[in-house]
């Protein structure tokens, strides 16, 4: 584990650093890491290159006439608006599922019930992400397209079972519940995380048309053609350090959501409406705050290279800033 922090750490200073890559970031009213801290999607990248092809990849998103925009927010129905996740109670019941793709599904069984939030609430069309959280043994369930129906009948497109203190990937090409076949909630923004002042991680986004491949830490592709102009799943982009929201324009939540951009960025991890970036259903959302949040460009962000953070491709696992291998590896190209 050591290995990618580099060497010449003294005793002090390596079981610090064990302490650092076993912790990650916490999941709010929870003990559980959302992921060790060396994990993809806790690695800054305000030091990696501009990817070869950010320009195009900007011009087939539109960014040079778009704006971010949070899919989450108070809404005007029953439910948030936004992804609803749900932590189960000691000793859960669980539930096996019938799903559409078995063959790239983790079989289970889930914390799956009649209780279970699902995205848009229970009559809900379109996506029906169900996300569950056991704290007791920190995993996450994931469902695609949920449906729940009592004696063993539930049904769902796809599910994906997630060790929070793992960096392990699913096996390649294989989906999630998400089409880039990677975890959902890890990448929301989640109310308790701004309001603390410590968004640490990168935001999931989508776009409208993405090519036939993926890149690390992505496992899955959902592509509509074969150009390589258009961006792949797991493509990550952030936002330029010389992007500027005035406090006036931009208050504590929205400037806490724009560090984290420029500092870890976003990560495309499904098809949907170009520059829609996704968070956390939850009822203290305002509108002032998701308001402010849709005065970001596209335009102010870059596309970046991050294959130099990949110690194994099939793990989630990433050198880090400020170790030797990463100097070696990231800035010695």
């Amino acid at each position: 584990m050591l290995a990618s922090l580099g060497l010449g750490l003294t005793a002090g200073r390596a079981a610090q650093a064990r302490v650092a890559v076993q912790a990650g970031q916490q999941l709010p009213g929870t003990s559980c890491p959302v992921f060790p801290a060396n994990n993809v999607w806790n690695t800054p990248v305000t030091g990696l290159p501009v990817a070869a092809r950010s320009a195009v990849w900007l011009a087939h998103m539109s960014a040079g006439s778009s704006f971010l925009h949070p899919d989450f927010g108070p809404g005007g129905g029953a439910s948030p608006y936004g992804m609803p996740w749900q932590l189960t109670t000691r000793h859960p019941e669980l539930v096996h599922i019938h799903f559409q793709y078995a063959s790239e599904s983790d079989r289970g069984p889930y914390p799956f019930s009649a209780r279970t939030p699902i995205e848009g609430g229970p009559a809900a069309g379109g996506d029906r992400h169900a996300l569950m959280v056991d704290p007791a043994n920190c995993t996450l369930y994931e469902l695609y397209n949920a449906h729940y129906h009592p004696g063993g009948a539930s049904t769902a497109g796809s599910g994906a079972i997630w060790r929070l203190r793992s960096n392990k990937l699913r096996p390649a090409g294989w989906t999630s519940a998400d089409a880039a076949g990677l975890p959902i909630l890890p990448g929301l923004v989640n109310y308790d995380e701004v309001m603390s002042g410590h968004l640490d991680h990168a935001i999931r986004f989508t776009a409208q048309t993405t090519s036939a491949r993926y890149l690390w830490p992505a496992r899955h592709q959902a592509g509509a053609t074969s150009d390589p102009n258009y961006p792949p799943m797991g493509a990550r982009f952030r936002l330029k350090s010389s992007f500027r929201l005035s406090r006036k324009r931009c208050f504590h939540a929205c400037q806490i959501v724009v560090q984290a951009l420029k500092t870890y960025g976003l990560i495309l991890a499904d098809n949907g409406s170009n520059w829609f970036f996704q968070g956390t259903a939850d009822p203290r959302w305002t509108y002032t705050m998701v308001d402010q949040l849709k005065a970001i460009p596209a335009r102010a962000f870059q596309a970046v290279d991050e294959r130099c953070l990949m110690i194994n491709g099939d793990s989630a696992r990433a050198r880090q800033p400020g170790t030797r291998s990463y100097r070696d590896a990231c800035q010695r190209r």
